[in-house]
């Protein structure tokens, strides 16, 4: 079993998030983990690599066919094979169905603050984002986000035509209810809109939340939804490229191949190996992770409450990412004070776009040393400020 505690030197291997600052700047940005990726997944990758040749793989029956046994034991989806488009990244499908679902000047509906590329993904094909922003309430050094279901409505024009959902929540770490889902979904149905589902972060859950697949809540709604995942968050291999959608309407499922035609490409034969391995025996290192994350996750709440006066933090449901409200401590700049002063690199709120400013976003995949001293790090340059 991996041993998280484990500090493996990452600079000098083509790491994005350990060469993108200075070498000494401690990063907690970018949404991989500091660990082993799966022994299974090691080992599948050693044997393809001792096969010798890496040609190209479209689409693998065999693949399809662990993704499905993922899907049914898991959250008892039935998902036929011509359901699942291979995709090389979530991103890439982001920008896909944009392009298949509407027209330049479309609208698109988001929830804010939210992961990046829902908001430029959009642009891309020359639509606007709709942004309905998630309500914040703050409980002392305690923050979590709501649904307005008033505010969703009535960022809806003449003009939208998709809603991008993230579930679970990038960067409020919220894993919605059956309930909230069936709202959103309710009033997506009432405007005749095309849902995407971002479900990324679906298999990273704490404590006794439970993730519900949109598409499982009703045909209606799977008649209109268009679902994105893939094994690169939850197994830590986002750099192998292997992601899908499963769209079960015949024709939205035309309409994405045809957007993706060209641009988005095919993951790698390296990646297919990864994903493989990953959802047919990573479950035991998986629930591993996930006690640990746990466990790091309760551990900045903490910290944070103790000693980071009047910041305030999620306690995410889900994903490994914490969420920090810096606009009562007078920083004009939280973002750039931590680079700064802490030496530590997490993610500039504004980057998420309405409702962002004044927030960072952590992650805490990380070995707890690693962590502990950004933590402490931070509150050093904090309690310096005076």
């Amino acid at each position: 079993m991996v041993n998280f505690d484990e500090i493996i030197e990452r600079r000098g291997t083509r790491s994005a998030k350990w060469s993108w600052y200075a070498p000494d700047v401690l990063p907690l940005w970018v949404a991989d983990m500091d660990f082993r990726s799966p022994p299974a997944v090691i080992e599948a990758l050693h044997r393809r690599v001792d096969h010798g040749i890496f040609g190209y793989e479209f689409n693998p029956a065999d693949v399809k066919t662990v993704i499905i046994d993922h899907l049914a034991a898991r959250y008892g989806w039935s998902v036929k094979p011509e359901e699942i488009v291979f995709l090389p990244t979530v991103v890439s499908g982001l920008n896909a169905v944009c392009r298949a679902v509407g027209a330049p000047g479309d609208g698109v509906l988001v929830q804010t603050p939210v992961y990046p590329p829902f908001l430029t993904a959009p642009g891309h094909f020359g639509q606007t984002v709709e942004a309905a922003e998630l309500t914040a309430v703050r409980d002392g050094a305690g923050l979590r986000y709501e649904v307005d279901y008033d505010v969703f409505e009535a960022a809806i024009t003449p003009r939208t035509r998709l809603f991008i959902l993230c579930n679970p929540h990038n960067p409020v770490g919220r894993v919605f209810t059956r309930a909230e889902l069936e709202r959103m979904a309710d009033i997506c149905l009432k405007h005749d809109l095309v849902i995407c589902a971002d479900e990324i972060h679906c298999d990273l859950l704490f404590d006794s939340h439970q993730h519900f697949p949109l598409a499982t809540l009703a045909p209606e709604i799977a008649d209109r939804c268009i679902t994105l995942m893939a094994p690169s968050k939850t197994y830590n291999v986002p750099g192998l490229g292997c992601s899908f959608a499963i769209v079960s309407n015949p024709d939205w499922r035309k309409r994405l191949e045809a957007a993706a035609e060209g641009i988005a490409g095919h993951p790698t034969v390296m990646g297919f190996e990864a994903a493989a391995a990953a959802y047919r025996e990573g479950g035991p290192w998986l629930q591993a992770v996930l006690a640990y994350l746990q466990a790091n996750r309760d551990h900045v709440v903490d910290y944070v409450a103790a000693h980071l006066p009047g910041v305030a933090v999620t306690r995410p449901e889900g994903t490994y990412l914490s969420w920090l409200d810096w606009r009562e401590t007078g920083l004009a700049d939280p973002y750039q004070f931590l680079l700064d002063e802490a030496r530590v690199a997490l993610n500039d709120g504004r980057t998420f776009g309405q409702g962002g400013a004044g927030f960072t976003r952590l992650n805490f995949g990380c070995p707890r040393a690693l962590l502990d001293e950004a933590l402490e790090r931070m509150r050093a340059a904090f309690a310096r400020r005076g």
